[in-house]
């Protein structure tokens, strides 16, 4: 399942700023927390990719004690 966003320009007297709005479902499904650190990768012309420094431990991957 997709989420559609604008892509949004503020033009201000010394610089812009574009900015790409992240659906709050997306963000909750994903653990995002507040002022969290991502990096931004260009792909390709019609792929960007978001990196994140410290995600939440995946519940697959977790290692259960026996």
């Amino acid at each position: 399942m997709g989420f559609q966003t604008k892509v949004q320009l503020i033009n201000r007297e010394k610089n812009e700023q574009w900015y790409i709005g992240l659906p709050a479902q997306l963000a909750h499904a994903m653990e995002f927390e507040k002022s969290e650190t991502v990096e931004w990768f260009v792909e390709d012309k019609a792929t960007l990719a978001l990196k994140r420094h410290n995600p939440p431990e995946s519940v697959l991957k977790k290692k259960h004690k026996i």
